[in-house]
């Protein structure tokens, strides 16, 4: 398996914990910028207004399988929960697309790290991507 980082996000937060909760929720806008050799897959991309962002997380830990997540004290396999800390940390958020400016674009929503690595953008649909009605157990108990 190969992955190509295709862009790396610019962020002002520069350590783990600095970043919000849920990036969804943050008002602070962000840059990502598309390295000059993929910038034409860029083509009509200003024309979605949320994007599907996946990004590595260079700074999380790889090797715990188990963790506490913000809503309790439990601890929880990280393939139950969102926790950066996981064997490939790859992240995914949906973000506001606020404005392209050639091969970078000024988002709103993530919770990358600056200097994250790029690996995909997507269009965000909500008629395909969105599913009313989810259940996470342990966290719709709260």
């Amino acid at each position: 398996m190969n992955l190509k980082q295709i862009g790396v996000i610019h962020s002002p937060w520069k350590a783990r914990g600095d970043a919000p909760f849920q990036g969804r929720k943050a008002k602070e806008k962000q840059n990502i910028e598309i390295f000059p050799e993929y910038a034409d897959g860029m083509m009509d991309i200003e024309r979605a207004s949320y994007l599907i962002v996946l990004y590595w997380c260079h700074l999380a830990e790889r090797e715990k399988l188990q963790t506490v997540t913000p809503f309790g004290p439990e601890v929880r396999g990280v393939f139950a929960c969102r926790a950066p800390t996981r064997p490939n940390p790859i992240a995914f958020c949906v973000a506001e697309l606020v404005k392209r400016d050639g091969n970078r674009l000024l988002v709103r929503g993530l919770d990358a790290l600056d200097g994250s690595p790029l690996l995909d953008i997507k269009p965000y649909s909500s008629e395909i991507d969105s599913i009313t009605g989810i259940v996470i157990g342990w966290m719709n108990k709260r």
